[in-house]
């Protein structure tokens, strides 16, 4: 079955318009807490769900929403107030609830939200539980009786529960004693969080992106504009910079120089780590991981797949293949050993462990892996456009196919969360790939 209302990471769209309604959001939430009522094993124990979210205006007004429908199908929830999506993963599962939210458009504009879903296990939801969910959504919203209404209750040390089990992922021998990091939170879910926790572990560390009011959320900060790190990190002459998106979920990294870099160089940084301490069997990228990453790992002996774009996807063939290793240039990444999910933080200190063991410093660590140009460009389209059956999109796509003859790759793709098509052009040459991504663009524009 097709699913109407989920994408690859939850529901989003612009605020105020269909779905992300207050009235659709709090039907959400009550068929949400029927499904959980419904196959939960709970003997005296009715269902409990952790309500999180990120520093965007609307986040109010959805959690009451969310509160609201959960309560009417005799639900309890906690809430937690700002909070990154790893966090709700890990607390859900810590605290023994049945299920997590999210409220977050993670690295979207601040007037865009979502409502993500955690299962107990800290999982995302299994396709059958979100079409279950879905199929509620088409029955008329009831109420139960009211002394078997849900309660809500806020939980108060939630940071500092996340906090310790941040740092519990990071090896008790070492520390970041003797390092200047600076820490862009992107004005997101992890302002209060994440310079905690690397100034916890030893680091001197400078904040940016810490002052959210509402309305700045990923606004030229954090993981998807880090130049701002970039910039800060020379003004600071720090030895390094981490980069989170609103949500906290990404991870991208600047050395000393002010080099940005992304999630396909960090995946490849871990494996080196952890290379040398045991064989690693395999790793999952996506089809947009780069080149260089996937010979690199055959030079290493290490197995490599890709996954459809969206770490629900690359999750799925880690735990397929029973991997723990994964992630997406986007900066999505996951270790399986530490988190069920992507965790920004945790993430960061897998890289910064590594470069402890190692003696080195970020820009000492790459000799053997130089990227190939990759150019991205995406496209605003009409909901719903079907880019595969347009045949003069199709035509140029093997005319450019055809250009690159075996120097490189495209991948056209839409959006799993925005009425985009992304087109990627990848090649041996920078000027080669640009011109190519920019044919293809210009065609989607004519149609």
């Amino acid at each position: 079955m097709t699913r109407k209302y989920f994408g690859t990471d939850g529901i989003r769209g612009r605020v105020g318009v269909s779905p992300i309604t207050p009235d659709f959001v709090m039907r959400l939430g009550y068929a949400a807490g029927k499904v959980l009522v419904q196959t939960g094993v709970h003997t005296d124990k009715r269902p409990t769900v952790l309500i999180g979210k990120d520093t965007r205006i609307s986040g109010y007004l959805l959690e009451a929403s969310l509160e609201a429908g959960f309560a009417a199908a005799g639900v309890d929830v906690m809430l937690s107030g700002p909070m990154p999506t790893p966090a709700v993963a890990y607390l859900t599962r810590a605290l023994r609830l049945s299920a997590g939210v999210v409220i977050s458009a993670s690295h979207n504009p601040f007037d865009d939200n979502g409502i993500k879903f955690f299962s107990a296990s800290g999982n995302k939801l299994a396709d059958e539980t979100e079409l279950a969910i879905e199929a509620e959504l088409e029955k008329p919203m009831e109420c139960v009786s009211s002394e078997y209404l849900g309660k809500a209750h806020r939980l108060r040390d939630a940071n500092g529960r996340y906090i310790e089990f941040c740092k519990s992922t990071f090896p008790n021998e070492l520390d970041l004693r003797g390092l200047k990091i600076v820490v862009d939170c992107a004005h997101g879910a992890a302002y209060d969080i994440a310079p905690h926790v690397f100034h916890e572990l030893g680091a001197e560390v400078i904040a940016i992106g810490n002052v959210p009011n509402g309305l700045n959320i990923n606004e030229k900060v954090g993981a998807t504009a880090p130049d701002a790190l970039a910039v800060a990190v020379r003004a600071n002459h720090a030895d390094l910079g981490i980069a989170l998106d609103g949500d906290a979920d990404r991870l991208v990294m600047v050395d000393k120089n002010g080099k940005i870099y992304d999630g396909d160089q960090l995946l490849y940084l871990m494996v080196i780590d952890r290379l040398a301490v045991g064989p690693v069997a395999g790793v999952v990228g996506t089809l947009m991981t780069n080149m260089a990453v996937e010979i690199a790992m055959k030079k290493l002996g290490v197995g490599f797949i890709r996954a459809k774009v969206g770490d629900r996807y690359v999750l799925e063939q880690m735990q397929e293949h029973g991997w723990i290793l994964g992630g997406e240039g986007s900066g999505h990444l996951l270790c399986l050993d530490k988190h069920s999910t992507g965790d920004g933080i945790v993430s960061a200190l897998q890289v910064l462990s590594a470069l402890r063991r190692m003696g080195r410093n970020l820009d000492q660590c790459f000799d053997e892996l130089t990227l190939f140009p990759q150019v991205l460009l995406n496209v605003r389209v009409v909901p719903g456009f079907n880019w595969q059956k347009n045949e003069a999109l199709m035509q140029e796509k093997k005319n450019v196919e055809t250009l690159l003859d075996g120097r490189g790759r495209v991948l056209i793709r839409p959006s799993g969360t925005e009425p985009l098509i992304r087109v990627m052009v990848e090649a041996d040459d920078r000027e080669l790939a640009t011109s190519c991504a920019r044919r293809l663009v210009t065609c989607i524009d004519k149609i």
